[in-house]
C-alpha cells in the first residue's frame, strides 16, 4: 500500500495516530461511543480520555458494545460506533458485525491490534480480525501506517452509511496509534463512488407504473429498506393515492402506520393470517426494500399468481431468491419520488373491503379462558398503556414473535429487532443503545428467560449510567421457540430446551439498584404495568407464562403461505 498515493495535504502539525483518530470522530460528528479496552487498544483510549466531545460508555462485554450501537444506530438514523481490543476484544464483535451486515445497520467498529512487526507471530492477544471479517463487513481494512488512518477513516465511513448501509471495520495497530503523521485529509480515495454515491435510477419507470396501474389486486411488501432509506412519507402517499394495501416484513415494521386502514401487518413465517391470505389472493405484488427471505418467500410459490416487481438499492437482490417481473434500481425514496407521479389515483373498494373481511374473519387469537397470563394478551395492555409511544427492541423467540404481532408502530426507528441472523442476547444492549441516542423516550426490552441471559451483564452498564430501561422476560423455563418446534415436529423430545434452573431474576436486579416485580396471574397486570411504567426509572418485569403457549399464525419451515396454520386449526385438532 503506497501511504502517498492520492496526493495527500499536509498539515504543519504532527500529532499521534490515536490522536487523528479520536479527532476525525469529532469533526465527522460522533458524540457517544461504546467499548472496552484492552492492552492494543490503550494508546487510543487515552487520547479518548481527553476528548470533551465524546462520551464513552463502558461495556460489561464487546457483544453488548456492537448491539448497543446498532441500537443507537438503528432508533437515531446516525452511525453507531464500537470498540475493542485485539484478539479476544475484537472477536467478540464478529456476532454483533454479522446482525448489522444481514440488517443493513451502519456499524463502524475500531479494533485494536498487535504492533504491525508482531503480525503474523502468533502474539499475544493477535488476531486476524481483518481476514475474520472480510464476509461480514461492507468495508474493512488493517491501517498499516498512521499516515493512511484519514483515508480509511473516509472511505469506511461513506460506505457505512452510502447506499445500502452497514457494517465496517478499522483494525488499529498499537504502533500506528503513536506513529506521528501530518495527513488528515485526503482529495481521492481508493473505493468506487459507487460503494457510497446515491445511484441514479435503473429501470423504465412508465412500463413499471404502468404495470401497477393495470392492477385490480396490488399490495405493497415493505422492508427494512423503507426505513434505511427514510421512505415513509413516499410509501404511505403511494398507499393512499392507489388504495393499495400494505404489508411489512419483521424488518420493516414501522415504515408504514402498524393502525392505517390499509395495513395487512407482517408477513411471513409468523404473520399475520391476513397478510398472508393477500399474498396469495393479489395479482400484483411491489417489493419495497426487501429481500424475499426464507421466511417470507418460497422460490416457486410466493404470489405465484401476481405479477412482481422490485424496487432495490442493492442490485444482488434483484432475482435472488424469487424471479420478478419489473425492476427499478436505486434510492428508494428517490424513486417512488419518480414513480408516484405516474401512479392513477384509483379507489379499489373490492380488493380493500376484501381484506378488511379477511382481517374480521381471520384476527390474530389466542385462548384468555383462563387466569394465567398469556403473553399476547399482557403485550396488547402494553401497547395500550405505553400509547404506542414507546422505543421497543427484542431477543429472539416467541416473545419477538408476539410483540412483531401485538405492538403497532406508527413511525419508523421505534422497532428494534434481530431479523436476519436472529441473535439472542441482542435486545437488552440494544435498547441500552437506544436509550442513550434517545434518552426522553420511553425503551422497553422484551425478552425471554433464555434471551436475556445471553447479555444480562450489562445491567450492570445501565446501573452504571442510571438509564431507566424497561426490561419485560417472559418467563415459561423454556427455550420457548426451541419448544415449540419440537412439540408440532418433533413429537413433543424436548431435547434440552428446558432449564432445570433460572436465577431470581427480581433479585438479579436488585443486585443491581433496578427495582423488579414477578406476576402469574391476570389479575396482576394492571398494577404490574403501572410499577414498569410509572417513571423513566429503569424496571424489570418478570411474567410468569405457560410453557405450551405457542405462536400463531405459523408457516412451517420450507412451506408457503398456503400451508399455514392458525389458532383455530390448531383449536379444531384439540391441540390449542
Amino acid at each position: 500500500m503506497d501511504s502517498n498515493e492520492g496526493k495527500m495535504p499536509k498539515t504543519e502539525a504532527k500529532i499521534s495516530g490515536a490522536r487523528l483518530m479520536v479527532e476525525l470522530l469529532e469533526e465527522y460528528g460522533v458524540d457517544i461511543v461504546f467499548g472496552y479496552p484492552g492492552g492494543a487498544i490503550l494508546p487510543f483510549y487515552d487520547e479518548l480520555y481527553k476528548s470533551t466531545k465524546i462520551k464513552h460508555i463502558l461495556v460489561r462485554h464487546e457483544q453488548g458494545a456492537i448491539h448497543m450501537a446498532e441500537g443507537y444506530a438503528r432508533s437515531t438514523g446516525k452511525l453507531g460506533v464500537c470498540i475493542a481490543t485485539s484478539g479476544p476484544g475484537a472477536t467478540n464483535l464478529v456476532t454483533g458485525l454479522t446482525d448489522a451486515k444481514l440488517d443493513s445497520v451502519p456499524i463502524l467498529a475500531i479494533t485494536g491490534q498487535v504492533a504491525t512487526n508482531a503480525i503474523g507471530t502468533d502474539a499475544f492477544q493477535e488476531a486476524d480480525i481483518y481476514g475474520i471479517t472480510i464476509p461480514i463487513t461492507k468495508y474493512n481494512a488493517l491501517i498499516k501506517s498512521a499516515d493512511d488512518i484519514a483515508r480509511h477513516f473516509q472511505e469506511a465511513t461513506l460506505v457505512a452509511l452510502g447506499g445500502r448501509p452497514g457494517p465496517v471495520l478499522l483494525d488499529f495497530p498499537k504502533d500506528v496509534q503513536t506513529e506521528l503523521t501530518s495527513v488528515r485529509k485526503v482529495d481521492k480515495l481508493k473505493i468506487d463512488s459507487r460503494h457510497y454515491q446515491k445511484p441514479p435510477i435503473g429501470g423504465d419507470l412508465d412500463s413499471f407504473a404502468a404495470a401497477l396501474n393495470k392492477a385490480k389486486r396490488p399490495l405493497l411488501y415493505v422492508g427494512g429498506g423503507a426505513i434505511n432509506a427514510n421512505a415513509s412519507k413516499e410509501i404511505k402517499e403511494l398507499a393512499e393515492k392507489g388504495n393499495i394495501p400494505v404489508t411489512t416484513t419483521l424488518m420493516g415494521i414501522g415504515a408504514f402506520p402498524g393502525t392505517h386502514q390499509l395495513s395487512v401487518g407482517m408477513l411471513g413465517m409468523h404473520g399475520t393470517a391476513y397478510a398472508n391470505k393477500a399474498v396469495l389472493e393479489c395479482d400484483y405484488i411491489l417489493n419495497l426494500g426487501a429481500r424475499f427471505d426464507d421466511r417470507v418467500a418460497k422460490p416457486g410459490e410466493f404470489a405465484e399468481n401476481a405479477i412482481r416487481a422490485h424496487i432495490d438499492i442493492d442490485t444482488a437482490e434483484f432475482n435472488k431468491r424469487v424471479s420478478v417481473d419489473y425492476l427499478l434500481h436505486g434510492d428508494l425514496k428517490e424513486v417512488l419520488k419518480a414513480l408516484i407521479p405516474k401512479v392513477n389515483k384509483v379507489d379499489r373498494p373490492e380488493w380493500v373491503g376484501f381484506l378488511d373481511t379477511l382481517k374480521k374473519n381471520h384476527p390474530l387469537e389466542f385462548d384468555d379462558s383462563t387466569d394465567t397470563i398469556k403473553p399476547q394478551g399482557f403485550l396488547q395492555k402494553l401497547y395500550e398503556k405505553s400509547k404506542g409511544k414507546a422505543i421497543v427492541s427484542t431477543d429472539v423467540g416467541q416473545h419477538q414473535m408476539w410483540a412483531a404481532q401485538y405492538f403497532l408502530f406508527e413511525e419508523a426507528n421505534r422497532w428494534l429487532t434481530s431479523g436476519g441472523l436472529g441473535t439472542m442476547g441482542y435486545g437488552l444492549p440494544a435498547a441500552i443503545g437506544a436509550k442513550f441516542g434517545n434518552p426522553n423516550k420511553t425503551v422497553i426490552c422484551v425478552s425471554g428467560d433464555g434471551s436475556i441471559q445471553m447479555n444480562i451483564q450489562e445491567l450492570a452498564t445501565i446501573a452504571m449510567y442510571k438509564k431507566g430501561v424497561k426490561i419485560l422476560i417472559f418467563n415459561n423455563n423454556f427455550l420457548g421457540m426451541v419448544r415449540q418446534w419440537q412439540e408440532l415436529f418433533y413429537e413433543e423430545r424436548f431435547s434440552e430446551s428446558e432449564w432445570n434452573y433460572n436465577p431470581d431474576f427480581v433479585k438479579l436486579g436488585e443486585a443491581y439498584s433496578i427495582k423488579g416485580l414477578r406476576i402469574s396471574n391476570k389479575s396482576e397486570i394492571d398494577k404490574a404495568l403501572e410499577f414498569f411504567l410509572e417513571d423513566d426509572d429503569a424496571r424489570i418485569l418478570e411474567v410468569m407464562i405457560p410453557a405450551e403457549e405457542k405462536v400463531f399464525p405459523m408457516i412451517p419451515a420450507g412451506k408457503s403461505q398456503k400451508d399455514m396454520i392458525e389458532f383455530s386449526d390448531t383449536v379444531r385438532a384439540g391441540k390449542k
